[in-house]
């Protein structure tokens, strides 16, 4: 007769041990889900030089950003090759750095869209200009195509564009003015046109 205080086998064991390491899993998954948040949730308090001058009223120097063209238009290309920022002094830029993995950038797309068809119907020196970040190409286009988007968009697959922009997350927008200069910064999701279009306005009137 086994003892009482003989550790118990078979299939409760293996049971047992499933659970465990199950509940010790899904207990590391809540906890760097929650670290995530909590970077995103500190980055976005973090006052940068950007931030700093736009708040003081001046208008600090876009970074010349050279980075591979995912979606060609408006004068944005070839798909494949390099673009630089510099290349668009001249015109007001609309800088929207996004992810097909964003929620919130699936939102946004259509009013960007929208924005880039009003003024290319105008005629007006307006660009609006994606950069995808942290991005598999292939998720990318298929989100540009779900959408059926008509702006350009370059790709930033190592997310360069962090510090050269001083982004918090995704989505956040620019608007940088025919000098190269930043003029506007809008965090998170953009919910209207209006959003927007009074900056742009100010910058390139029709």
């Amino acid at each position: 007769m086994p003892s009482s205080s003989s550790p118990p086998s078979g299939p409760r064991q293996g049971w047992d041990r499933r659970r465990t390491i199950g509940a010790v899993a899904a207990g590391v998954a809540v906890a760097a889900l929650v670290a995530l948040l909590a970077i995103g949730l500190l980055n976005k308090g973090v006052e940068t030089s950007i931030a700093r001058a736009l708040d003081a009223g001046e208008r600090p120097p876009a970074p010349d950003l050279e980075l591979p063209v995912l979606v060609a238009g408006d004068g944005v290309g070839p798909a494949g090759g390099t673009f630089s920022l510099e290349a668009l002094r001249g015109r007001t830029v609309i800088v929207n750095v996004w992810a097909s993995w964003c929620i919130p950038c699936k939102t946004e797309a259509p009013i960007l869209d929208a924005i880039a068809r009003r003024y290319r119907e105008r005629g007006a020196p307006v660009l609006v200009l994606g950069i995808d970040v942290k991005d598999l190409s292939e998720n990318a286009l298929a989100f540009w195509e779900r959408y059926d988007l008509s702006y350009p968009s370059l790709r930033d697959r190592d997310g360069d564009v962090d510090g050269a922009l001083q982004t918090t997350g995704v989505p956040e927008t620019f608007v940088i003015d025919p000098q190269g200069r930043i003029a506007y910064r809008k965090i998170g999701e953009i919910r209207s046109e209006e959003q927007i279009t009074p900056v742009v306005d100010d910058l390139a009137p029709a």
